[in-house]
């Protein structure tokens, strides 16, 4: 069975809201694990927008499952994840003012630079993610650059799924083949929900893991966080 980490950000971004901490950020992780979730994924970014720097510690603390932390790795996020030292880093090359990640690494283009980056996690003894678009060459300079695992950016195949699944999914499958081949763990993330996750996990050879966090709790809204966690577990059977 595939994992689900959930992604609790906007739980921390509805929290900071009101400047309280209703909802309680630690709580509702020890909840979404209760329910079933079999990860936690946080993505501070330098502004604090949603996770602070200063949640991660609290949630390091009482995860039960797997504890993944994402994000750009300039010095104060390699300092936070050497400090806290999750399960699984995972590396996403946005820009401190992006609403939200929308491309994946250039892993040709920024192969010493992410050689270095990930050999010292390698050496603290955390599992390290790349966040990668489906292309060919991409994945064999993650294989490369010593990724442990890529993180599919789903973005383009949820926008398309609509109009043409098949054709959406291809290059994922492509790819996931590709990574099977040469060694590569596959996890994937961004806009799947209740509508295209079964397709994509039935479509992606190997996939170990998903990450999801906005449509869960929008889903949450309708049907509550315990149902919505089920849901989604159970897509991914």
């Amino acid at each position: 069975m595939v994992r689900l980490s959930v992604n609790v950000n906007k739980i921390a971004l509805l929290r900071n809201s009101r400047g309280s901490n209703l909802p309680d950020l630690v709580q509702v992780s020890k909840d979404i694990e209760t329910f079933g979730g079999q990860g936690i994924t946080v993505h501070p970014r330098p502004d604090e927008r949603h996770i602070h720097y200063a949640d991660v510690p609290k949630l390091k603390a009482i995860c039960t499952t797997e504890f993944n932390i994402e994000g750009n790795p300039i010095p104060k996020f390699m300092e936070l994840v050497m400090a806290n030292k999750p399960h699984q880093v995972t590396l996403v090359p946005d820009s401190p003012d992006q609403l939200t990640s929308d491309a994946g690494w250039d892993t040709i283009k920024n192969h010493d630079y992410l050689t270095d980056i990930l050999s010292q996690f390698r050496e603290a003894g955390i599992r390290t993610s790349i966040f990668i678009d489906p292309d060919e060459k991409m994945i064999e300079g993650a294989k490369r650059v010593g990724a442990d695992r890529i993180e599919f950016y789903t973005g383009p195949y949820a926008h398309d799924y609509a109009k043409d699944r098949d054709a959406a999914m291809a290059p994922y499958t492509r790819c996931a083949e590709l990574c099977n081949k040469i060694g590569l763990g596959i996890n994937a993330g961004h806009d799947l929900n209740l509508d295209n996750l079964q397709f994509f996990n039935e479509n992606c050879p190997g996939l170990a893991e998903v990450s999801i966090g906005h449509a869960i709790i929008s889903d949450a809204l309708y049907f509550g966080l315990s149902n919505v966690v089920q849901m989604y577990l159970r897509l991914l059977k």
